[in-house]
Formats: C-alpha cells, structure tokens, sequence
C-alpha cells in the first residue's frame, strides 16, 4: 500500500506560564519547528501579563508559535469579561480598569498585531498550516475548560451540561484541560478532565493531544486505543489498551529535584526508528505541558518530534 511520505517535526509544548517572562528565557535557546501554548498565558488576565508572555512567545526560536487561552485569561473571553464587571460589587472606576485589563477585545488585539512574529491564537475549531519544513499540520484547538460552577473565569462550562468538542483528522489536539482519565487527577485525588473530550479524542484519534491546566499531572503518556469502534460512550476504562501504553513520564518522578528541574526540557521522541514510533490511528501521545508548578517551581517544557505527513 501506498504510503505518503513525512517529515520529522520538532515541537516546543508549553502551557500554564502565568505571566512568567525572565524565569523562562531559558525556553528561547531551543530550535523547533513549532511551538505550542496551551493556555493560561496570565494569573489575573491583565496587560501586563499578556506583554510579558508575547515578549517569552516573540522570544522562542520556532517559525510558527500557537496560542489559545486557558481559564486564567478571562479578558480573552468577551463574554466572560462583560459579566465580571457587572458582578462587580464596588463600583468601578472604568479609567482605572481600562489601563488595566483594556477595552473589549483589546488583549486579543495584542496577538493579532504578533503574526509577523509568527504567534497565531487560535480560537475553537480546526486550523491547517504548511510548515517551513515542508510539513503539514492540522491541529483542533478548544480553550474550554469544565467547572462546577462556571462563570469565575474564562471559557469555563458547566461539568454537568458538557461542552461539543467534536473534530476529525487532525494531526495534533491542543487544548487548556486534559480529557477525563489522562494526566486529569488533581491534588485531592479527583478527575478534572472532560469526559467528552476524551471521547471526541477517542474517536479522532490524533498524533498528539496537548494541554496543561492541572500542574500536579505534569506528564506524558503514549496511549494505544483498543482495537475497534468506540465503546458507545468512550471512557478510559473501554478504551485503552493498558498493556500497550506507556507512560515517558511523570512530574512524581521530578519530586526532589526542584533545583534540577529549572531550567530543564524533557525529550521525547516517536519517530520511524525510534524506540517506540508512534502508530498512527492507533495511538496517540498525550502531554501534559503544565511549566508552573504547585510549589512555584518551572517545570520542564517539553520538546516533542513526531512524524507528520509532508505537505503538497
């Protein structure tokens, strides 16, 4: 059978930088052919955050540099900034919170003006690029995350009416909260994934799935589906091969090492050759691209290369 040819493709990951610059200038002195953010590029969703993480963006040495939000960027979210400030208790002083976060849609306009440095923030759907390497790349991207209680931040819903993330053939997934049962525990030992974006991820299949989110689950994990249709409601449980999913690695294993830990990248390689090439529509690399860490310390950005098919 015919075979279209690939080329090997080198990603940066990274996500959950909260408006860090200088602790991360480390991150520029790595080549890729694209870097990824999935989200929370601030902690209070202000300006000053924002031009702090464009100038780390603008910084990373990678021709294309994808962005989308995460919760902690509210302003990004129109609607969600709209009701913070109607639920605003004392009365403000729009001056005062003008220079601070911006008019509507003013953050975003701080993005749009980067293309030239080759960020582009992506909004929710499927997006398709030519890489300077001769590569093709289609990625979906979602920045919403489930909440309990939505409406605090940003692009949050509600975890009992869901949310549509369906999309097929793409090569990688970004998006700010995990699926439900990947890299999704959180310190009190509870699933904060998203059980249908597991299931649009088990259906589609993708190369990669890329996300952030909960710092405690810093991590990666080759994952290979059980052969097959999806369960009629795909789970971790129905629809994973446990023997044949392999974990690269784990921020448990980073513990004791803080000091090491700054400053480092965790390389990680699925390419023909490689000791375990990535099998696609069988498997899918999950990471867990978290930089900040629970106790304040920067957490290894992952350096990724995967094969993706070569561009007509």
């Amino acid at each position: 059978m015919y075979s279209p040819p690939t080329i090997r493709t080198k990603f940066l990951i990274i996500s959950d930088t909260h408006g860090r610059d200088s602790s991360l200038q480390h991150l520029s002195t790595e080549r890729a052919d694209v870097a990824i953010h999935c989200g929370d590029l601030t902690t209070d969703s202000t300006l000053a955050e924002f031009r702090s993480s464009i100038a780390l963006l603008s910084s990373l040495n990678a021709p294309l540099k994808l962005v989308i939000a995460g919760n902690h960027d509210f302003t990004l979210d129109t609607p969600a900034f709209q009701r913070k400030l109607a639920k605003a208790r004392l009365p403000l002083d729009k001056a005062l919170v003008g220079e601070k976060y911006g008019d509507f849609g003013y953050a975003r306009s701080l993005f749009e003006d980067e293309t030239d440095n080759g960020i582009i923030f992506l909004d929710q759907g499927t997006h398709h690029f030519a890489l300077a390497n001769g590569a093709s790349l289609t990625v979906y991207a979602s920045p919403y995350t489930p909440c309990s209680f939505p409406g605090k931040r940003g692009f949050e819903y509600s975890r009992l009416h869901g949310h549509n993330f369906e999309f097929e053939h793409v090569d990688v997934a970004i998006t700010h909260g995990p699926p439900k049962g990947i890299m999704d525990y959180t310190l009190n030992r509870e699933r904060a994934g998203c059980p249908r974006l597991f299931a649009a991820v088990r259906r589609a299949k993708p190369r990669m799935h890329c996300f952030g989110h909960i710092h405690e689950q810093w991590g990666a994990k080759l994952v290979t589906w059980k052969k097959g249709s999806p369960t009629r409601k795909p789970c971790y449980f129905g629809d994973v091969d446990y023997e044949n999913t392999f974990v690269i690695e784990r921020r448990l294993n980073l513990q004791g090492e803080e000091e090491s830990v700054q400053g480092r990248f965790y390389r990680t390689s699925h390419c023909t050759g490689d000791r375990r090439p990535l099998k696609w529509e069988e498997q899918t690399l999950f990471v867990n691209a978290a930089v900040g860490g629970i106790n304040e310390e920067i957490q290894p950005a992952w350096l990724v290369e995967i094969e993706l098919f070569k561009a007509f």
